[in-house]
């Protein structure tokens, strides 16, 4: 209980410097961030909060449920602009491999220039 407490309180004070301090981030990953922070430094423990975290990631499924609902909400808008999401989509996707695929050629090319001493 006191895990699903700490991330509770995380995700409040994310929410809070949102609205307080007009950060244009959400206020949930305010908060991750806080958390991850406060991990790393040791100010909260792995083990206060792995096991509602694990319990939380067996079941995300249900937090997307109101995007799916969200989704079919807009459905006819969806349909009328179908071409155009999927070419974002596609596109998007294609860059991101080609930029994926060139920068890890470039990652190799100069590690085994390392290798070989150079």
């Amino acid at each position: 209980m006191i895990g699903f407490a700490i991330l509770l309180l995380f995700n409040f004070i994310g929410y809070a410097l949102q609205m307080s301090l007009h950060i244009p981030l959400p206020g949930n990953v305010i908060g991750l961030i806080l958390f991850v922070a406060a991990l790393f430094a040791k100010i909260v423990k792995l083990e206060w909060v792995e096991q509602a975290a694990s319990l939380m990631t067996r079941h995300m499924m249900l937090f997307f449920t109101p995007f799916v609902v969200g989704v079919v909400v807009f459905f006819p808008l969806i349909g009328a602009n179908v071409l155009s999401i999927l070419g974002g989509i596609v596109g998007g996707t294609t860059a991101v491999i080609i930029v994926t695929g060139w920068v890890s050629s470039q990652f190799q090319a100069e590690e085994g220039d390392m290798s070989r001493g150079a």
